[in-house]
């Protein structure tokens, strides 16, 4: 009897275990499935949604610039820069690599380093304020495009995919970038080939003004808001 009562015990138990394993691996799937989503999810972010239906502030929330935690060399040499200038419709944008972000005269300010013959730079001249707008790498495209031609001359405007909006402060930017900073003109500079103690940059600096006759342009702006993606 006793071996009876042990066999069933046993069997009762294995039996147990067995539902138990079973309900640890099927919730074990679920986990990975649910992460996958969440995964997917993340890398394609407002990919989710149509973001052309919908406005700035459904898209962004402001954040003081001290907040930005992204990594400043990611940021601008290898995500690159998209900097906006102009009013809607007569805008124009161009991919920048060089540049920076910091402290002058007591204020939070962005540098870039543009070429003199920019029509993006002219709009600056002529607003005193830009964007400058970071997007994820699967805008990568679109964000290179920018610099392949000129806004002068070309409809590039129209045949980049990336969609324009204005800022509450009217400047335009676009609702897929993930991370936006507005700045009014603060300071420009012309560079000169004796400001530069490399032979690298001499090399540059010179190249460029051989093309376009001018040297290149050192700009500061003060941050007046930054936008990050909701």
């Amino acid at each position: 009897m006793k071996m009876y009562m042990i066999t069933i015990l046993s069997a009762m138990l294995l039996i147990s275990c067995g539902i138990k394993v079973e309900k640890k691996e099927t919730l074990t799937e679920i986990t990975k499935e649910e992460i996958k989503k969440e995964t997917k999810a993340m890398e394609t972010g407002k990919d989710v949604k149509d973001v052309k239906d919908k406005s700035f502030d459904e898209l962004f929330k402001s954040i003081k610039p001290e907040d930005i935690t992204d990594n400043i060399f990611k940021l601008v040499g290898q995500d690159f820069t998209v900097i906006t200038a102009g009013k809607e419709p007569d805008h124009n944008s161009m991919t920048a690599s060089f540049g920076g972000v910091g402290i002058l005269f007591e204020k939070p300010v962005t540098w870039c380093f543009l070429r003199a013959s920019r029509y993006t730079l002219e709009l600056i001249r002529k607003e005193h304020t830009y964007t400058m707008s970071y997007f994820p790498d699967r805008y990568k495209e679109q964000v290179l495009f920018f610099g392949s031609k000129s806004g002068r001359d070309t409809d590039k405007m129209k045949e980049n995919t990336l969609t324009a909006v204005k800022t509450p402060s009217g400047n335009v930017t676009y609702k897929e970038a993930r991370l936006i900073i507005e700045c009014k003109l603060t300071e420009l500079t012309t560079v000169s080939p004796d400001d530069f103690y490399t032979q690298q940059g001499k090399e540059f600096i010179t190249g460029a003004y051989d093309e376009v006759h001018d040297y290149h342009k050192l700009v500061f702006g003060e941050i007046t808001n930054v936008w990050v993606e909701l």
